[in-house]
């Protein structure tokens, strides 16, 4: 059997409060062994890779060297749209005319991520 991963993990100042964000973008619930004040939280993703969330006592002070690029089901500027009303910041706009690249937006506690554009889109069918 090949190598997997289990979970890929990032610190937290608030492993729950950061799980909760999380599981409402995968739209997933949380994992039930979780509660405030633990100092750790994971959410579950379809296909059994998960985001682990473990406590640290300093908040993020330069870029990620390990980031998650999403494709999202519904169009790249609807989802980032979603992120941003529900608490993401705004950090670099790589979209071009033709449609094509990504937007960098940052989590609650400041861990980027990629929108990039959904699989209809690049079928050009969105």
């Amino acid at each position: 059997m090949p190598t997997t991963i289990n979970h890929v993990t990032f610190d937290a100042l608030d492993p729950y409060a950061q799980a909760r964000w999380w599981c409402a973008l995968f739209e997933v619930e949380m994992d039930p062994e979780d509660f405030p004040g633990d100092p750790a939280a994971i959410v579950h993703l379809p296909g059994g890779t998960g985001i682990l969330f473990e406590q640290v006592p300093d908040g993020k002070v330069v870029k990620n060297r390990v980031h998650l690029d999403l494709t999202p089901d519904v169009p790249r500027d609807e989802m980032v749209d979603r992120l941003l009303g529900r608490g993401a910041a705004h950090v670099a706009d790589h979209r071009r005319p033709d449609g094509s690249g990504w937007v960098v937006l940052a989590d609650p506690e400041g861990n980027e991520l990629c929108v990039e554009r959904s699989a209809a889109e690049r079928a050009g069918r969105g």
